[in-house]
């Protein structure tokens, strides 16, 4: 299967999302946690999520693709090199970001999407909605950032 007809399964599948839910469906707490339409919604903002990732990188490969930084005067190569060093950085954490959105597509199949791996309560919808791909409550995730910050002070 080529790039092209991987995106076009893609396109189709954030096609079929939109036309299962509808514009204005929001997920809200009076529905059951986590239900089909539920995660329909959540697949379809981590998909559209993945795409805008990886346009933005197809822009930045085919500017990398143009050629070395040609600027005449030395300022504004060392300030064109810093912009790419930026850009390049900025990529490297939105490739990491893929892989999260792509475990988070793979626990909507398996079912555990919306429930944190360590308490294995629900997460809030709120939360979901502002990062689709959380894997912990709020309290959770707080809880886990103390103890990071402690264990770097030892």
């Amino acid at each position: 299967m080529n790039a092209s007809t991987k995106l076009q399964d893609k396109s189709d599948k954030i096609s079929e999302l939109e036309s299962d839910l509808g514009p204005d469906y929001i997920p809200s707490d009076t529905e059951e946690f986590m239900n089909e339409k539920q995660l329909r919604y959540f697949e379809l903002q981590l998909h559209r999520w993945r795409n805008e990732i990886l346009e933005e990188s197809r822009g930045t490969l085919n500017q990398l693709q143009d050629g070395p930084i040609r600027e005449p005067d030395l300022n504004d190569r060392a300030s064109s090199e810093t912009d790419w060093g930026i850009e390049l950085r900025t990529r490297d954490r939105q490739r990491k970001l893929i892989g999260k959105i792509d475990a988070a597509l793979r626990r909507i199949k398996e079912g555990e999407y919306g429930y944190c791996q360590v308490t294995g309560e629900p997460i809030s919808l709120a939360r979901l909605r502002a990062r689709p791909i959380a894997t912990m409550t709020l309290e959770a995730q707080e809880r886990h950032e103390r103890q990071e910050r402690i264990s770097r002070d030892d």
